[in-house]
Parts: C-alpha cells; sequence; structure tokens
C-alpha cells in the first residue's frame, strides 16, 4: 500500500514522502492518527503544490540556516557538570543539556530531539561533538566541551 506523509513518522519518512506500508499499518494507524493519505491522483496534485511551495520556502530558510550553523560552528559550547573526586560526572550529559547550551550561549533555537551526541554517553570531562538536525537535510557538527561546575562559596 502506498501513503503520502503528512507529517514526519520516525522509522519510516519525513512530510510529503511516498511510502510503501503493509496495509495494516496504513488503515489501522498511518491513516486513522492523520499522519498519511491513499496516494492517488488528488493527493498526488496536492503534494505536487505543497512542494512546490516548500521548495520557496527552503530558499529563503537557506540563508538563514547557513548563519545559524556559522554560530554553531564558531565556539565549543560549554557544559557545566558536577564532578566526583574521580574526574567522572554525576549522571550524563545529554540531548537536552546541549540544547539548553546552544540556547543559553549561542542564542539559538535547537529541538533537542533532532540532536545525536556522536560518541553515545558523555559521563567524563573532555570535548565531544553532536549533530544538530536544521531540518530535514540540514545537518551541523556541534563541538562541546564539558567541564566541572564551579564548587559555591561559602
Amino acid at each position: 500500500m502506498e501513503l503520502i506523509l503528512i507529517k514526519d513518522v520516525e522509522k519510516l519518512g519525513y512530510a510529503d514522502d511516498v511510502v510503501k506500508v503493509r496495509p495494516g499499518f496504513g488503515l489501522n494507524y498511518l491513516i486513522p492518527q492523520g499522519f498519511a493519505v491513499t496516494k492517488n491522483d488528488g493527493s498526488m496534485a496536492q503534494l505536487a503544490g505543497r512542494t512546490k511551495a516548500r521548495e520557496k520556502r527552503e530558499a529563503k530558510l537557506l540563508e538563514q540556516f547557513n548563519e545559524i550553523s556559522a554560530r554553531l560552528t564558531s565556539a565549543p559550547v560549554k557544559i557545566a557538570a558536577k564532578v566526583g573526586t574521580t574526574g567522572k560526572i554525576f549522571g550524563s550529559v545529554s540531548a537536552y543539556h546541549v540544547a539548553e547550551a546552544i540556547k543559553n550561549q549561542l542564542q539559538v533555537e535547537v529541538d533537542r530531539r533532532k540532536i545525536t551526541i556522536v560518541e553515545g554517553e558523555v559521563k567524563n570531562l573532555g570535548t565531544y561533538t553532536a549533530e544538530v538536525g536544521l531540518g530535514q537535510s540540514h545537518k551541523v557538527t556541534v563541538t562541546f566541551e564539558v567541564t566541572a561546575e564551579a564548587a559555591p562559596a561559602e
């Protein structure tokens, strides 16, 4: 069964993609939840109109993506974490922490769900990299440094 996705569906595709799925998945989940519509002549015409409009929008957004990516790659983002006596941090640094640091230090709003830490879990001090998705096909590699949090003055 071929469907046109209306919204992004994780592990399946992005909005406006034509995907082939099993009939049960399409009829019982994707269509009732509003994630997809059946592929026919009318929906293909609507897809062509949406694609043309999206291309115009993306041309305007490309300049903004370039400016944001320049800001993200300009300097490493610093993340302060509580550290034990052995140099390991308490807990781990996650995509949420990276997104908050980018927001606070570079004034760029980034969706934490579109951040992938390349090294996996970050449990030690040091410099790491993460991929930040700015759109469907735009990814920027960001360097962040995990440092020891300053002890509170007594």
